[in-house]
């Protein structure tokens, strides 16, 4: 049903944002490095370039896997992995001044650790080089290895997300058959179990076909695996390559979806149609503190 979308949907740039994302791009340009906000397409690019922040994509652009939501470039990286990626993004968080970071990644599982150590190096990096900055990790799955997730945990990020995405019945079809509903609930539940006073984060894409009594579900089971801070957002197709979308839900019911999220007991929630998991997670983490 893509076809004309919605008027709440179109995105409102501000009139410096021209000049503020030529700016973003020559400086990542200049140090080698990837956005997600570029390689998956997000919505909210020139909202957040115009402010300054962006979500850093470790590893490269190439995933390993192909969920049918998703823009980024599917491939076989064969194990290569930059060590100079954790200075160069320390760079890019000086120069641009930043107090928040989030850092995310491409799927990896060409590496014995699914790039668990280069999160836990580019975070310990940023606390060096640039003193008091607070750190989100927006990790993938890393097949489920504890000791993976103990890495990156022992690094210190203030917060560590993982993403669910939809609900239970939709996941063989919208994820990669690598990733599943049980294996991200078990990861949130794990990242508690290794530090139970680190705040976790994970969303839910909605419009991909999804009944509300699945969604209910899915934040109950979330609920299950403690985690703090849930974000809902619109799927929007970012190439006719990727699963159609079902439905585009109304601001009113997102709003809706947010007071009854708060309702069961999520400390923050971030829900609206261009909401994705790392929109403004600096306004939401000095909220929770």
């Amino acid at each position: 049903m893509d076809g004309m979308k919605p008027r709440w949907l179109r995105v409102a740039v501000a009139p410096h944002a021209g000049s503020a994302v030529r700016a973003m791009e020559e400086l990542l340009g200049s140090l080698g490095l990837h956005t997600v906000c570029q390689s998956a397409r997000c919505p909210n690019l020139p909202t957040c370039w115009a402010e300054g922040t962006a979500t850093f994509m470790l590893l490269g652009e190439v995933c390993t896997r192909a969920c049918g939501f998703c823009a980024v470039r599917t491939g076989w990286p064969g194990g290569k992995v930059d060590p100079e990626e954790p200075a160069r993004v320390a760079e890019a968080v000086r120069r641009l001044g930043l107090r928040y970071v989030v850092l995310t990644s491409v799927d990896r599982d060409d590496l014995k650790d699914g790039g668990a150590g280069q999160f836990a190096a580019t975070i310990r990096t940023i606390r060096k080089e640039v003193p008091g900055v607070k750190v989100e990790a927006l990790i993938p799955d890393f097949s489920g290895r504890r000791e993976a997730l103990r890495e990156v945990v022992a690094a210190g990020p203030q917060v560590v997300g993982h993403n669910l995405e939809t609900v239970r019945r939709l996941t063989p079809k919208v994820r990669d058959r690598r990733a599943g509903y049980d294996l991200s609930l078990s990861v949130l539940k794990t990242l508690k179990e290794l530090a139970p006073g680190l705040i976790t984060k994970s969303s839910l894409l909605l419009g991909l076909g999804e009944e509300p009594a699945e969604i209910q579900q899915a934040m109950q089971d979330l609920l299950a695996a403690e985690v703090d801070i849930l974000v809902l957002g619109q799927y929007l197709r970012p190439t006719p390559a990727q699963v159609p979308v079902a439905r585009y839900l109304s601001p009113e019911e997102f709003a809706r979806w947010e007071e009854e999220a708060r309702a069961l007991g999520f400390k923050a929630v971030v829900a609206g149609p261009l909401v994705r998991t790392s929109f403004r997670a600096a306004r939401v983490y000095e909220e929770l503190k």
